[in-house]
C-alpha cells in the first residue's frame, strides 16, 4: 500500500537555509513596501454579524452629514433593500446638502432574480421611490462589460462621513437578515477620513463621471447597446485606475490600510497581493471562500505553502450553504447544479492532498447552519496581515469582475483577538473534513445535477464553466 503519510523533513544544506531565508524576506518586504494609511487600531470593529452590519449601516445612514456613498453588487427590490433606500431619502430630505450616490452592476440592476419570472429588476422600484420621494437619492448604474456573463461591477464599501463600513454583502432581506434566514459575510468599520476619502475619489472621479454610467432611478436610461462603445472605453480605464492616497509610517496604536483595486488578469494589484500574502505565510494561513474553485495561482501557493509546513485552513460553506443550493422536494433548475460542481472541485482538491490533511495541516471547514447561507472572502495571516474583500477568489473574480479590497496591516498585533473572534463564531457551525470521501460522489448528486455535470465533463467543457462561475 501506497505511504500516503507526510515525510519528515531531512537535513538542509546551509545554501537551502539561506535561499528559504531569502525568499521569506523578499515576500515580507514586498507586503511592507506597499503605501498603507495609519489607522488608530482603536477605529476599527469587527462587527458580529448581519444584526449588527444592518443596525450599523441604518445608524450610519441617519447620521450622516456630509456624504452617503454606498457601493455593492446591488439593492435589492424586497423589505431589506427598501428599508437602506427609503432610509436614504430620509436623510437627504432631513438634509439636503448631503451627497447621496449609490452604484449598483448595471446588468444585474435590469433584470428579475436567476429562475424568476422576467421583470424590469430592481430599477422598477428605484424610479418608484425617486417618484415618491424625489430625485436627490442618486443611484448609478455601472456597466464593466457589455453583457452580465462577461463580468459585473463588484465593488464592495460604504462610505459615509468619515466612516468606512465594508463588507461583502450586497443589500437585501437574506443579507440584512431582515426575517428568518441569513447570508453570513464579514463586516468591518473603519473610522478614517483619509480611507474614507480614497474610496470616494474613486467612486467620484472614475465611476460617477464616466459616460458609461448612468442613473437608474430616472427614466430614459439608455439601452446598453447604445452605450457600447463608451463601456469598451470604461473598461479600459477601470484596468488602469488605483487608489490615490498618501502613504505613511504605521507608529505605536496604529494599524495600516492599503485599498486595493482591481480588474481583469493582467496589472492586477488585487490579484498579485493575494498570491503574495498567500506565498508569505509561515505559520497559519486562513482562507475564506464562498464558491471553491481557485484559480491557478492561488492552488500553486497554497501548495507551496503545505510543502513548506505551514498550517492552512480553508473555510467554505457546505453545499446546503450555497445560495444557489436548491432542496430536493424543489423542482431542479440548471443554476441549481453549481453547488455540486463546486463541490467536486473540492472533492478533486483534498483527494490530491489528503495526506495534509490526515495529519492536520491541512484544515478544511465546511459551513452549515440550518437554511443559512454562506458569502465569507478573504485571509487572514500569521496575525501579522488580514485580507478584507468581496473577491471571491475564483477564475471569474481574478479575470472578469470589477474588484476591491482593504489590505490590513498589522504589525503590532493589534487586531488578533478581533479576528481570532471573529473566526471563532465563524468555526462555531463550522465542521473538519476529515478527507475527500466524506464528500459525496458525483453518483450519489441528484439525476439532473449528476446528467450535467458528466455532460460537461464527457466534452470537457467543465474546465471552461469553471473559469466563468
Amino acid at each position: 500500500m501506497e505511504n500516503t503519510q507526510a515525510q519528515p523533513p531531512g537535513p538542509r544544506s546551509l545554501p537551502a537555509v539561506w535561499r528559504n531565508w531569502r525568499e521569506k524576506t523578499r515576500h515580507w518586504k514586498a507586503l511592507d513596501n506597499l503605501p498603507a494609511i495609519p489607522v488608530m487600531a482603536e477605529n476599527f470593529e469587527v462587527l458580529e454579524g448581519p444584526e449588527a452590519y444592518r443596525r450599523t449601516l441604518l445608524s450610519l445612514i441617519a447620521g450622516a452629514r456630509q456624504r452617503i456613498l454606498l457601493a455593492a453588487l446591488y439593492l435589492q427590490d424586497d423589505d431589506g433593500g427598501r428599508e437602506v433606500l427609503e432610509a436614504l431619502h430620509a436623510a437627504k430630505a432631513a438634509r439636503p446638502e448631503l451627497d447621496v450616490a449609490v452604484f449598483v452592476d448595471w446588468h444585474r440592476a435590469q433584470r428579475g432574480l436567476i429562475g424568476k419570472a422576467r421583470s424590469a429588476g430592481n430599477a422598477a422600484m428605484y424610479r418608484a421611490l425617486a417618484e415618491r420621494f424625489g430625485p436627490g437619492v442618486q443611484i448609478f448604474g455601472v456597466p464593466v462589460q457589455r453583457r452580465e456573463f462577461m463580468g459585473v461591477m463588484h465593488l464592495k464599501g460604504f462610505v459615509v462621513d468619515n466612516a468606512v463600513l465594508y463588507s461583502g454583502a450586497s443589500l437585501n432581506d437574506v443579507y440584512l437578515q431582515r426575517h428568518d434566514r441569513y447570508r453570513l459575510d464579514r463586516y468591518h468599520l473603519i473610522r478614517s477620513r483619509a480611507l474614507a476619502d480614497c474610496l470616494a475619489g474613486v467612486l467620484d472621479r472614475t465611476l460617477r463621471r464616466s459616460p458609461a454610467v448612468h442613473p437608474l432611478n430616472t427614466p430614459g436610461a439608455p439601452k446598453t447597446a447604445e452605450i457600447r462603445p463608451a463601456i469598451i472605453a470604461f473598461r479600459r480605464e477601470l484596468a488602469r485606475t488605483r487608489y490615490r492616497f498618501a502613504g505613511d509610517r504605521i507608529r505605536q496604536g496604529e494599524i495600516g490600510v492599503t485599498p486595493l483595486f482591481g480588474l481583469g488578469i493582467r496589472d492586477n494589484e488585487l490579484n498579485r497581493t493575494i498570491v503574495e500574502l498567500i506565498r508569505q505565510a509561515q505559520t497559519r494561513l486562513v482562507l475564506f471562500t464562498p464558491y471553491f474553485n481557485p484559480p491557478g495561482p492561488v492552488q500553486r501557493a497554497l501548495d507551496a505553502r503545505l510543502r513548506a509546513g505551514c498550517q492552512v485552513m480553508i473555510v467554505l460553506g457546505d453545499k446546503t450553504a450555497n445560495d444557489f443550493y436548491i432542496p430536493p422536494d424543489e423542482p431542479f433548475k440548471a443554476i441549481g447544479a453549481l453547488p455540486y460542481l463546486y463541490e467536486a472541485n473540492l472533492r478533486r482538491f483534498c483527494k490530491a492532498r489528503q495526506r495534509f490533511i490526515d495529519t492536520g495541516q491541512l484544515d478544511v471547514r465546511l459551513w452549515r447552519h440550518g437554511d443559512n447561507t454562506f458569502h465569507l472572502k478573504g485571509l487572514l495571516v500569521d496575525d501579522r496581515y488580514a485580507l478584507l474583500t468581496g473577491n471571491n477568489i475564483n477564475p471569474r473574480a481574478w479575470r472578469l469582475d470589477l474588484e476591491n479590497g482593504l489590505l490590513i496591516h498589522d504589525p503590532n498585533r493589534l487586531l488578533v483577538e478581533q479576528h481570532q473572534a471573529e473566526l471563532e463564531r465563524v468555526l462555531a457551525h463550522a465542521q473538519r473534513l476529515p478527507g475527500h470521501e466524506a464528500l459525496d460522489p458525483v453518483e450519489a448528486y441528484p439525476e439532473p445535477a449528476q446528467r450535467l455535470i458528466k455532460r460537461l465533463a464527457r466534452v470537457r467543457a467543465d474546465r471552461l464553466v469553471n473559469q466563468v462561475l
